[in-house]
């Protein structure tokens, strides 16, 4: 994935704007690009899976396939994600068409999809930041304001997800999930 160089110039990529759906977490905005968006599901019945760290909130299925969900609230070092009504999942897929893996990320509420011209996106910001600063890909300016621009790769790929990962594609579904579509 492209990496910034300096404010409004992404190394390898056309100047063209990019598409991002954004969400709220926490009072904050958040975007990731739509290209990585599968689809957005309404929050339901997640299955706990036994000693995983509290940002793994558990596992959905999707249509017959075992999906970790990600608590992002949790995964950037704050309290859980408390489930509301407008609580969302954004299933996030990742990687080539061979070896994508895919996530399903907790978020307080989508918001929008909205363009973001490459040269109003600058680099992230080296300290202050409230999640570590390899999680941000850069900062989106909008309407005067800031969006924080994740960097998915670095969010969803920990040696811990990894893990879930691989034990969601190795092992049968649980029975719990089996009848759930």
């Amino acid at each position: 994935m492209a990496e910034i160089i300096k404010a409004g110039q992404l190394s390898g990529t056309s100047q063209e704007p990019r598409q991002y759906l954004t969400f709220t977490l926490g009072g904050e905005m958040y975007a990731v690009e739509t290209l990585s968006v599968k689809e957005i599901i309404e929050y339901g019945h997640v299955t706990a899976v036994p000693m995983m760290p509290a940002s793994i909130r558990g596992v959905i299925n999707l249509r017959g396939a075992v999906v970790p969900v990600i608590d992002l609230k949790a995964r950037f070092g704050g309290r859980s994600t408390e489930a509301t009504r407008r609580t969302c999942i954004v299933i996030i897929e990742l990687g080539e068409t061979d070896a994508h893996q895919v996530f399903g990320i907790v978020v307080d509420t989508v918001s929008e999809v909205l363009e973001i011209p490459v040269a109003e996106i600058e680099p992230p910001p080296s300290f202050g930041a409230r999640i570590r600063a390899d999680f941000i890909r850069g900062m989106g300016k909008i309407n005067g304001g800031f969006v924080i621009l994740l960097n998915v790769d670095a969010v969803l790929s920990t040696d811990e997800l990894s893990m879930l990962s691989e034990v969601a594609q190795h092992s049968p579904m649980p029975a719990a999930l089996a009848h759930v579509e």
